[in-house]
């Protein structure tokens, strides 16, 4: 073997190790990748029931029943709602009419299952997501809500 060959095998046989590695590390992130939606985008066009994603809107008027730990809800963007089952402890600013981001599962039947419910921090915060998400639907109120603060985060 040449040196030019010897060269170009090592040259090719780094590439191939760096090619593997980049492939493992896409592989192993892509499962806490979590995509936006809200629920119009959700009701249209059903994610995979093995697609991880946050679900932003409003919690529905009326839609909140606690069972234990075990909380049922809906999450509307003023088009659509959304069924969301949760079970853990829920954010204390939790209440029905404020900003929310649920990530989760959608199960085969349309359900969300959440394993983290993030919501607002204080009278004024509303995610940056759900914030673009209403203004397109057309039910933003501004004088409701503005920009702030982190928002509190709760996981199971």
């Amino acid at each position: 073997m040449t040196r030019k060959q010897r060269r170009l095998t090592l040259i090719g046989l780094a590439g191939l190790v760096l090619a593997s590695a980049v492939g493992l590390i896409l592989f192993a992130l892509s499962d806490g990748i979590a995509f936006f939606a809200t629920p119009s985008e959700v009701a249209s066009n059903p994610p995979p029931p093995e697609r991880r994603l946050r679900l932003g809107g409003l919690v529905e008027a009326g839609s909140v029943v606690k069972d234990g730990t075990e909380v049922r809800f809906a999450v509307t963007d003023g088009k659509a709602a959304i069924p969301v089952h949760y079970t853990g402890m829920l954010p204390d600013l939790f209440r029905e009419g404020q900003g929310v981001v649920a990530e989760g599962k959608v199960d085969g039947a349309g359900l969300f299952q959440a394993d983290t419910i993030l919501a607002k921090h204080d009278e004024t915060y509303m995610p940056k997501e759900v914030v673009e998400a209403l203004k397109k639907s057309g039910e933003w109120r501004p004088e409701a809500a503005a920009e702030g603060p982190a928002p509190e985060t709760v996981t199971r």
